[in-house]
């Protein structure tokens, strides 16, 4: 099918995928095998030096995975994917893969609290320094901010858990500027809401357990290159390294990524290097999960994007709340950057300061009915939960402070029940808690 026809509503549904190729098989079939028979001896030949593309072994690739991949790349309009076994494990092997060698990331300081901890304490091991900016919000200051060994500026297109918005655009001139590709987590957003490479970026990883997969049952991640980067810049002498395997059949002529694969340069390095042999691989069992969850990408985050509004206009005229941060309120710093890059509306993850003491916050958080309590934003339940003790205690008060994280901060991530009922749980523990302290009671 040529893609370009079609929405993006039949492309999640049905890109990258023929019946005819498996067996006239309606959904993607699991491949669940560790390899693959060759028809002769050239046939392998080809496949090992990726002059025929092919299958030969489950960690390097996989029929399942490899519509997965299309997919994803297709609706991000991407020219290639890599799906691995977590979002971690895609935001890890994209930065090695930059800073190899001795090179520096420049980041920002609103980041999930995993990506931001690793890279204080692991990456520094394999010599790839982080400069986490407080500039990010500002182009012409961040630019004061890159060294000449940068390789790299990464940001969350919108933040975890205060909803700062980037600037695409201006963070993607300043980077090529540079000779450096964007590289975005578009874990939230997900392609329906916002297309990272639409404004300049260059990469994009996903946590695809979130808005992607969407039912809290499997964990996965996804890189997806843009093909438009100019690798052959200097900047970046990995990618016109040589590798054996992709030699030339007839000359015996070792030929680097970009010579074979000038538009996936970048995610093929990864599947031979890092794929290959540090194996964050991703099942084939998984890979179907992941498959069924995008079909129905549109309809959940709609919702999703439904419910945030109600709980938010709920929780503005709570007297209860303290303050609401999320894209969409027009009291927020980044409400011209949510109109501009999600006119579709701003992802179901929101956060509110509790206006109480910190035993009447446990107490409402273990009260209430329909709220989960946990740290998986990719479910079909919502939740809530304290991130400064939870999903970011990772980070010394300082950090929190430097990613907007306030002491008194619940992140809610608004999913598919019905909007009322949620409000309605909400509502009741608020009452109880607060009437608990007014009566004289123990919180």
């Amino acid at each position: 099918m040529a893609d370009a026809e079609y929405h993006f509503d039949t492309l999640k549904i049905r890109a990258a995928y023929d019946p005819g190729e498996h067996n006239q098989a309606v959904f993607p079939p699991i491949y669940q095998t560790a390899a693959y028979e060759f028809r002769d001896t050239a046939h392998a030949s080809k496949l090992f030096t990726f002059s025929e593309q092919g299958f030969l072994y489950t960690r390097v690739t996989n029929p399942t995975v490899d519509v997965l991949e299309k997919r994803i790349a297709t609706l991000d309009g991407g020219t290639v994917g890599l799906a691995v076994a977590s979002g971690m494990a895609a935001i890890t092997y994209t930065l090695l893969t930059l800073a190899e060698n001795s090179g520096r990331i420049l980041t920002s300081t609103y980041l999930y609290g995993g990506s931001t901890d690793a890279f204080q304490k692991l990456f520094l091991q394999f010599g790839v320094a982080f400069d986490q900016s407080p500039h990010i919000d500002d182009a012409k200051a961040l630019e004061r901010d890159i060294k000449p060994d940068n390789k790299a500026i990464f940001v969350e297109t919108v933040s975890n858990p205060t909803g700062a918005v980037v600037d695409l655009e201006a963070l993607s001139a300043l980077a090529h500027k540079h000779g450096i590709p964007l590289v975005v987590d578009n874990t939230f957003a997900a392609p329906y809401l916002l297309n990272p490479i639409k404004y300049g970026a260059d990469i994009v990883v996903y946590s695809a357990t979130k808005a992607l997969n969407g039912h809290g049952n499997l964990i996965t991640g996804v890189i997806v290159e843009s093909g438009k980067f100019p690798w052959d810049n200097d900047n970046f002498p990995q990618m016109e390294e040589n590798i054996y395997a992709l030699r030339d059949r007839a000359t015996g002529q070792e030929c680097s990524p970009l010579e074979v694969f000038p538009n996936a340069a970048f995610v093929t390095r990864i599947r031979l290097r890092y794929l290959n042999y540090f194996s964050a691989v991703l099942s084939p069992f998984d890979a179907y999960l992941a498959l069924v969850g995008i079909e129905t990408l549109s309809e959940r985050v709609a919702k999703q994007v439904s419910n945030t509004q109600k709980v938010i206009a709920y929780l503005e005229h709570s007297p209860h709340v303290a303050w609401v941060k999320h894209p969409s309120v027009k009291s927020s710093p980044y409400y011209r950057l949510g109109q501009k890059y999600l006119p579709k509306g701003a992802p179901g993850i929101l956060s509110f300061g509790f206006k109480g003491t910190v035993e009447q916050s446990e107490a409402f958080l273990a009260a209430l009915k329909l709220w989960s309590y946990h740290g998986n934003v990719g479910d079909a339940r919502s939740l809530i939960v304290n991130s400064p003790e939870s999903t970011h205690s990772e980070l010394m008060p300082e950090e929190q402070k430097l990613a907007d994280i306030e002491p008194n901060l619940l992140r809610i991530s608004l999913r598919l029940e019905g909007a009322d009922d949620l409000i309605a749980d909400l509502d009741r523990e608020f009452v109880k808690v607060f009437r608990a302290k007014g009566a004289g009671h123990a919180a």
